[in-house]
């Protein structure tokens, strides 16, 4: 159960297609998607470098690769920010203020909070912010920028990131990364734009935060 949960969340977003918020999208298809992550020997030594051009996120430990994973960035219209910066909030099971669903008796669908029913937001997982209403959090990873400048990542890799990060790590976002030349060809590309829409009655509920089977750091 816990298992085809998770497979239902990441596969989530086709009914909020109309929002075209920060949390839409699809997942991934054409064979498991694996993300390996390290435990950094000092956690204060850890940083985030993001490359906009590659779509690639590198969380360092000096020389010391600790993940690197596959990314969708802000659209043309709503880029991700550039420049350096610092976590300084976390939130694992936070909710959109703006995207979400309106439950209404046995019916669930797409709201942006206003109107009738209960309004719950599009689950944004494993938060970790890093300026004012911009962050990193779990979503769909399409192969060319998607979001409205927050920063998603697959629902493999973002509890990893999640637990790899802390408040004021420091993260360093540019069009390109040294990382780029040495670890981006060895990232696994994901495509999270064909798959099937979820029941969105579980994305209402708390199964839509469940964390990949195993140790998240090796």
């Amino acid at each position: 159960m816990r298992h085809v949960s998770r497979l239902i969340l990441l596969a989530a977003g086709g009914s909020l297609l109309l929002l075209t918020g920060c949390e839409t999208g699809r997942v991934a298809t054409g064979g498991p998607y694996h993300v390996t992550a390290y435990r950094p020997h000092d956690p204060s030594a850890v940083r985030v470098k993001v490359s906009l051009s590659k779509q690639n996120v590198y969380v360092m430990e000096g020389d010391r690769s600790l993940m690197a994973a596959a990314i969708s960035v802000g659209i043309p219209g709503k880029p991700t920010p550039k420049g350096n910066f610092t976590i300084y909030a976390k939130q694992e099971q936070k909710r959109s203020g703006s995207y979400g669903f309106s439950v209404q008796g046995n019916r669930v669908v797409p709201s942006t909070g206003v109107g009738p029913g209960r309004y719950v937001g599009y689950p944004m997982g494993y938060w970790c912010e890093f300026a004012p209403a911009y962050g990193f959090h779990q979503g769909f990873v399409h192969p060319y920028p998607r979001t409205h400048g927050c920063i998603r990542l697959h629902g493999e890799a973002a509890p990893k990131f999640f637990a790899l990060v802390r408040i004021g790590t420091p993260v360093n976002i540019a069009n390109s990364q040294p990382e780029d030349a040495t670890l981006g060809p060895k990232v696994q590309r994901v495509d999270d734009s064909k798959a099937p829409d979820p029941d969105p009655r579980l994305m209402i509920t708390k199964a839509a935060f469940e964390k990949p089977n195993g140790p998240l750091l090796q």
